[in-house]
């Protein structure tokens, strides 16, 4: 029987690791990067993939094991793509779930609802040390828009305002097997998952 991958998860958003965990599925023993006292690193990269190497990197070096890191955000098409890679922060440094969704809905509010579309997008990497030169790279998007007020009381983050331009659904309103399939976080671990199977033992 082949043996499970070991790999730390690079998050430290709680959310994020039950995400990873889930969509990674049987073949890999996924661990925290908590259990080796690994704090994330400030995301001082210029894109999602800068900031998901940086992630991945770090977790490696500290725990020694092959890491997987992620680095996702949300892009409005009438904010230009804000907040982007700052959607984490939007509301400031030490800002929460509910401060970022309240900002985001205030930056829209002049917005008409035929112009709020979104898309939340993932870039994932895995590599096998800190130094691996070439790592594995992955990506995801999830198209939808903007609502008007929150619903749904599932997910994190931005997803009780985002709005599955498929199922007219917001992200929160999902159960997890339906955001799973649809998610941009799901893509991504579903091409990583394929990439990584393919990797010689």
């Amino acid at each position: 029987m082949r043996a499970l991958k070991q790999v730390v998860l690079a998050t430290g958003n709680p959310g994020k690791a039950r995400e990873m965990e889930s969509l990674l599925g049987d073949g890999f023993e996924t661990l925290p990067q908590a259990n080796f006292e690994v704090v994330s690193p400030a995301e001082t990269g210029a894109s999602f993939l800068e900031n998901a190497l940086l992630k991945a990197r770090h977790a490696a070096a500290l725990s020694g094991l092959p890491a997987i890191g992620d680095d996702s955000g949300l892009e409005v098409d009438a904010l230009d793509g804000a907040p982007g890679i700052f959607s984490a922060r939007y509301a400031g440094i030490d800002a929460n779930d509910e401060m970022n969704v309240a900002k985001l809905l205030t930056q829209l509010r002049e917005v008409p609802v035929g112009r709020r579309q979104a898309r939340f997008r993932c870039v994932a990497v895995y590599v096998r040390s800190a130094d691996d030169p070439s790592p594995v790279i992955v990506e995801g998007a999830w198209e939808g828009s903007i609502a008007l007020i929150a619903k749904g009381q599932g997910g994190f983050g931005y997803d009780p305002v985002f709005i599955d331009r498929d199922s007219g659904s917001t992200a929160a309103e999902l159960d997890a097997k339906a955001k799973n399939a649809r998610s941009h976080r799901g893509q991504a671990m579903q091409s990583l998952k394929l990439k990584l199977a393919a990797l010689p033992d």
